[in-house]
């Protein structure tokens, strides 16, 4: 079998940067991408199997490069990885606009722009594809303190959801919402930004100090789950979402009890509105 062409964004570190090293020992070829990619250097990397670009997910022009560079040199993109994006942390009343807006820039209209070439791509080419969304388990359950995060990487779920349903069979475009939970990677070190205005009342509340305790002491292994990422790639039939990560597994079955006995608990409210003698449609 021919190696498959994966185009992955934000290589530099973190997730990114592991999965490389995982396509490329697998025998695949690799797009790395990065705001500049002068920077990135990967052991198993030579000119055959892997290219290294520059690309801005905040800019189309250099989205539309990057692809058209990729296309040009492996004729094909079969896996499209979005995990560009960064964390911003602090209570939201401590969040400047200016810091809102640039983390739905990043992690959720850059993401849709990279989707929509990648779409396009595996189309016009008819190749299909898979296109991975590198979300959060903060994609599915609010965390104190990562309100916009959260809001970015919902806003990614709901959109990616809704055209996985659009697109026709015969296209053979999947798509999976990569959820992880805590990893030992920069995100919560170095790669993090935190409210530029802090707000008093929020004296019960230290952002930094509890970022700092937990850079480097999550459950997760960068490299195990650039191996998830890969396996689910490669998957004849890939899911919708997928959980990575203990910790996130254990927040996603407590939120669904939750979510279920609320739903249950409300059921003759919700059900209190229809018209009168009004029949669903069969």
């Amino acid at each position: 079998m021919a190696p498959r062409v994966f185009l992955i964004t934000g290589t530099s570190t973190g997730f990114g940067s592991s999965l490389v090293d995982v396509v490329l020992s697998k025998g695949d070829h690799v797009v790395a991408t990065a705001r500049n990619s002068s920077k990135l250097s990967f052991k198993d990397a030579n000119d055959s199997n892997s290219l290294l670009v520059d690309l801005d997910v905040t800019k189309q022009d250099s989205i539309d490069k990057a692809f058209d560079e990729a296309v040009k040199k492996f004729k094909r993109v079969d896996v499209v990885v979005n995990n560009a994006g960064y964390g911003l942390s602090g209570e939201f009343e401590s969040l400047a606009d200016d810091q809102l807006r640039k983390q739905m820039e990043i992690n959720f209209f850059g993401l849709i722009n990279v989707t929509r070439k990648a779409m396009e791509t595996m189309r016009n080419l008819k190749t299909g594809g898979v296109i991975q969304q590198v979300t959060s388990i903060g994609g599915q359950v609010g965390v104190p303190t990562f309100s916009i995060y959260c809001a970015s990487k919902w806003a990614v779920e709901g959109f990616t959801e809704a055209i996985s349903k659009e697109v026709k069979p015969e296209w053979n475009i999947k798509f999976t919402c990569i959820e992880p939970g805590g990893f030992r990677t920069d995100w919560a070190g170095r790669s993090m930004e935190f409210g530029s205005k802090k707000n008093d009342a929020y004296d019960h509340i230290n952002v930094k100090e509890a970022m700092g305790k937990r850079n480097g002491t999550q459950a997760g292994d960068p490299l195990k789950a650039a191996k998830a990422f890969y396996e689910l790639a490669v998957m004849k039939d890939p899911p919708l979402r997928c959980i990575v990560g203990t910790d996130a597994y254990s927040a996603i079955n407590q939120k669904l009890e939750t979510y279920k006995e609320n739903v249950k608990r409300f059921e003759e409210l919700s059900n209190s509105t229809d018209v009168e003698g009004y029949k669903a449609p069969q």
